[in-house]
């Protein structure tokens, strides 16, 4: 391992350290949900992005090393070749990681107001049983996914990094942003299932992104990390069904409540609003009534 490889090493483990802490300052995620504030919304892509750097960037260290090893193979041997040119392949570097983390914030945006509408409408649901069932088969959904080829291609990609290279290899900088993001969206297929359920049963904490992070971390890194999958997928049918039973409560219960209390206080607002407008209609007919009594009585 080179000095450059060193540095990438060091530079893409105390990126995830340093994410990790960031990951912590998460704003409560029902009232981005309720509100849409574009500051909370903000805050959450950023420690969203950095949640993802947190759990991520250990299991693509291989990619990123073999992809700098690719790239600087066309070098002159020449020493002062590689100095005038080892700023713009560790900016290749910069591009694909960039590229990568873009896919990934894209998809916590998408998923914060793609699942905001629907979690909206299950919270207004008093039927604990009833919201047992939704959460219990967005378990079971993703648990079967794991045992689909689209789940086995992706993590044979992000497993095998010369696979990925072989398949999807070009130059320059568009190579390097096109590659990227072509290995952030084999990344999105082979873990969103993990995200969703962070994201739909309020687990979005250091605990289970720790878990997770584990989880796709083993997947990745051995070679017959399908297996893991698998045992996950297992897992999560499991836990479903239970839940689809009543038998277990696996989603946040704070969350649900401070939704359906952010509901209840909109209606009482809106019940006074009502009567309140209805008050001063009352006012204005009495008003009528009393200036026609007045004139008739003239």
């Amino acid at each position: 391992m080179n000095l450059l490889q060193k540095i990438i090493l060091f530079s893409l483990i105390s990126t995830a350290g340093i994410s990790w802490i960031l990951s912590t300052f998460q704003p409560d995620m029902m009232k981005v949900m309720n509100s849409y504030n574009p500051i909370l919304v903000t805050l959450y892509t950023a420690t969203w992005t950095a949640g993802m750097a947190a759990m991520m960037f250990p299991g693509i260290i291989p990619m990123i090393l073999l992809y700098n090893k690719l790239i600087t193979n066309n070098q002159s041997d020449s020493s002062q070749e590689i100095v005038e040119l080892k700023f713009p392949y560790s900016f290749k570097v910069v591009l694909f990681v960039g590229m990568y983390l873009v896919v990934w914030a894209v998809t916590g945006i998408v998923l914060l107001f793609g699942w905001s509408v629907p979690m909206n409408i299950i919270a207004s649901v008093q039927a604990n049983n009833n919201i047992g069932i939704v959460f219990g088969s967005i378990l079971i959904i993703s648990g079967i996914y794991q045992f689909t080829p689209l789940k086995n291609k992706c993590i044979g990609y992000c497993e095998s990094p010369l696979s990925f290279f072989m398949r999807r290899w070009q130059t320059g900088m568009r190579g390097a942003i096109k590659m990227g993001t072509y290995h952030g969206l084999y990344c999105l297929g082979c873990c969103w299932p993990y995200f969703l359920i962070m994201v739909a049963l309020g687990w979005m904490n250091l605990l289970w992104m720790g878990l997770f992070a584990a989880i796709i971390f083993g997947e990745k890194m051995w070679s017959k990390g399908i297996w893991i999958a698998r045992g996950v997928g297992i897992a999560l049918i499991v836990l479903g069904i239970s839940s689809s039973m009543g038998l277990i409560t696996l989603h946040d219960s704070s969350m649900m409540s401070m939704n359906t209390e952010s509901n209840s206080a909109a209606e009482t607002q809106m019940s006074q609003n009502e009567m309140n407008h209805g008050a001063n209609e009352s006012k204005t007919e009495t008003g009528k009534n009393l200036a026609m009594t007045g004139g008739m009585n003239m």
